[in-house]
C-alpha cells in the first residue's frame, strides 16, 4: 500500500511508522504507534488475513490500544504491533521466522516483539536468532510465556468488575468465556479455582479438548457464547466481537476479556452504556502480558513484584468504573481520556 492510503486510512491516528516488508516467503507490516514513554512493543500476530487492508486496519487499531494499554498500565513502553500475512498453521516456517526477525533487526530498536495469536514462545525465539529486539522468551514459572500473566490481569479485572456490579465476590458467578487459548484456558482455571461457574466455546477442538480437562467447566457451541445467560461475559478471541450484529444478544451485565480490539468501534462502548452492560475496556484489563514483558525486559521478574504490578489493573478499573458512572461516559471514553493525560503529560514535560 502507499503512503497515502496508510495516512488517509480511518485508524491512521498519527502513527509514528507503518512499514510493510513483502517477499516470496514473508507479507507483514509493523506499525509504531508511538514512542511517548519509550520503545514501541507488542506481540507479533499471525493471521491468515483476507486482504492487506484487513490486516492493516488490524496493526493500526492494535498497535494504538498498545500505547493507551502501557500508558495505564504504568510501564515505559511505547505502541506498536506486528502483524503477518498466512494461516500460523499451514505456512509457517523457520525461513518466515528469520525473515520476520530480520525485519524488526531492521527497525533498529525502534518496536520490541513478543508472543501474540498465532505465534508462540518458540516463533518469537526463532526470530531472535535474526534480531535482539524480542520478549518473552525469557526462562521463569512459565518459561517466558505472558500469557499465563495477562489472564491473571483478566481475572482480577472480572473480579474488579463483579464487586463494582453486584457488591459480590467471584463465588458462584457465572462467566462465558469465548476463545479458549492459551489465556483463556489460563483464565478458565483461575476461575473455577476461585469458584465461579464457567462455560466456554472455541471453533478449535484441540482447545475444547484441553480445556475440558478442568472440573466444572461447560461446553457450548461457539455460535451460543456470546448470547449465553450469565453474569459475565469474556471475549477472549479475536477482535470485533461486539459489533452491530451481536451486540443485542449480549445477556451478560459485565464484559470483561482478554481480547484486544473487542469493540468493533468506539460507538459500541456508548451502546453497552445505553444497555446497563457494564464494560472493562480491552486494554486496561488485558495488560498482564506486557507488564511481564517489561520485568523481562528489565532483567526483574521477581513474581511477588509481577503480581503487584498486575494487581494494580484492579484499582484503575475502579477508577473508570467509578467515572463512568458518575458522568454517564462510557468506560472506554474515559480510559481514553485517562491514558492521553498521562501521554500528554510526559510530551509536554519532554519538551
Amino acid at each position: 500500500m502507499n503512503p497515502v492510503e496508510v495516512k488517509t486510512h480511518p485508524d491512521f491516528d498519527e502513527h509514528e511508522s507503518v512499514v510493510f516488508s513483502s517477499s516470496e516467503t514473508l507479507t507483514a507490516i509493523i506499525a509504531i504507534h508511538s514512542s511517548e514513554l519509550g520503545p514501541a512493543a507488542g506481540g507479533c500476530r499471525m493471521y491468515p488475513y483476507a486482504s492487506h487492508e484487513q490486516a492493516l486496519t488490524d496493526v493500526l487499531r492494535l498497535s494504538r490500544g498498545m500505547t493507551y494499554k502501557s500508558a495505564l498500565a504504568g510501564v515505559p513502553f511505547g505502541g506498536g504491533k506486528s502483524v503477518i500475512m498466512g494461516d500460523p498453521r499451514t505456512a509457517k516456517t523457520r525461513q518466515l521466522l528469520h525473515e520476520m526477525g530480520d525485519f524488526i533487526e531492521s527497525l533498529k530498536g525502534q518496536y520490541m516483539a513478543a508472543e501474540d495469536s498465532g505465534t508462540s514462545v518458540a516463533d518469537i525465539a526463532a526470530m531472535g536468532e535474526r534480531t535482539r529486539f524480542i520478549s518473552g522468551v525469557s526462562g521463569g514459572r512459565f518459561g517466558g510465556d505472558p500469557s499465563p500473566l495477562t489472564a491473571y490481569g483478566v481475572f482480577i479485572g472480572i473480579r474488579e468488575a463483579v464487586r463494582h456490579r453486584t457488591q459480590a465476590d467471584l463465588p458462584g458467578i457465572s462467566v462465558a468465556i469465548q476463545g479458549v487459548g492459551n489465556v483463556g484456558y489460563h483464565l478458565t482455571n483461575l476461575l473455577i479455582c476461585a469458584g465461579a461457574r464457567v462455560t466456554v466455546a472455541d471453533i478449535s477442538r484441540q482447545n475444547l479438548e484441553w480445556v475440558s480437562k478442568i472440573p466444572g467447566v461447560n461446553v457450548v457451541p461457539a455460535d451460543e457464547i456470546l448470547s449465553a445467560e450469565v453474569d459475565v461475559l469474556a471475549p477472549c478471541a479475536m477482535g470485533g466481537a461486539i459489533n452491530e450484529n451481536s451486540i443485542y444478544s449480549i445477556r451478560a451485565g459485565i464484559v470483561a476479556g482478554a481480547a484486544n480490539n473487542q469493540l468493533i468501534s468506539k460507538e459500541m462502548a456508548d451502546e453497552l452504556l445505553y444497555r446497563g452492560i457494564l464494560y472493562a475496556p480491552d486494554y486496561v484489563i488485558n495488560a498482564g502480558g506486557i507488564i511481564d514483558v517489561y520485568y523481562q525486559n528489565c532483567g526483574e521478574r521477581s513474581e511477588d513484584i509481577v503480581n503487584k504490578h498486575i494487581e494494580r489493573i484492579g484499582p484503575t478499573l475502579n477508577t473508570i468504573f467509578t467515572s463512568s458512572d458518575s458522568r454517564r461516559l462510557s468506560t472506554q471514553a474515559v480510559a481514553d481520556e485517562m491514558a492521553d493525560k498521562i501521554l500528554n503529560r510526559v510530551h509536554h514535560q519532554a519538551a
